[in-house]
This record gives structure tokens, sequence and C-alpha cells, in this order.
């Protein structure tokens, strides 16, 4: 015996790309919780843009911090950035003893 083939239209509920939201609002209860949805764009709040932007500000600046200290033996960056810093740019000054300079 071979089952017949049901149509969608015949199965008693409509496709969730058909129906339709209830034009009336869900009744919210004076005894429960009065809770209020904060104000969002797209799900972000203005709480999680503090949260995550602070996150991510302290992630950007160690890695600056790290990229800055990888980079600090680049006679480029040397020159034109560490030998700049107050503290320790003293530090960042290279001699060549006359004995190993080739020229």
């Amino acid at each position: 015996m071979r089952a017949k083939a049901v149509e969608p239209g015949s199965m008693g509920k409509t496709p969730a790309a058909f129906s339709m939201r209830s034009p009336y609002q869900a009744y919210k209860s004076p005894f429960g919780p009065q809770y209020k949805v904060p104000r969002h764009y797209h799900g972000i709040t203005a709480n999680s843009v503090v949260k995550f932007g602070g996150l991510a500000a302290g992630f950007g600046g160690v890695a600056g911090f790290f990229a800055l200290w990888f980079f600090a033996e680049v006679p480029r960056v040397r020159d034109d950035i560490m030998l700049k810093v107050p503290i320790l740019g003293n530090y960042f000054v290279k001699e060549v003893a006359p004995e190993d300079n080739p020229f």
C-alpha cells in the first residue's frame, strides 16, 4: 500500500511564513512584576555597549602596547617613536662602538 501525500493546506495549521500576528496586546497583570524593556537597537542596549566597549578598548590597548614593544627594535620605530618617550627614551639610544662600525 502506498501512503497518500498530504498537502500543507490540509494539515489544519497555517505555515509560519503565512501566519499573521495578533492585533491585540498581551495581558499584563497589575500584580505581576513591573518591568520595562530598555531602549535598544537590534538588541544592543547602552549597557552592553559600555560593557563590551570597555572590554574591546582594554584588549586594543594591550594589543597596541604589545605591538609597540614587539617592534621597538625596528630602527624606524625606535627613532620615530621610542626615543621620544620621556622616561624610557635613553634606553633606546643605540650607539655603535667605533671598532664595530664598518664605515
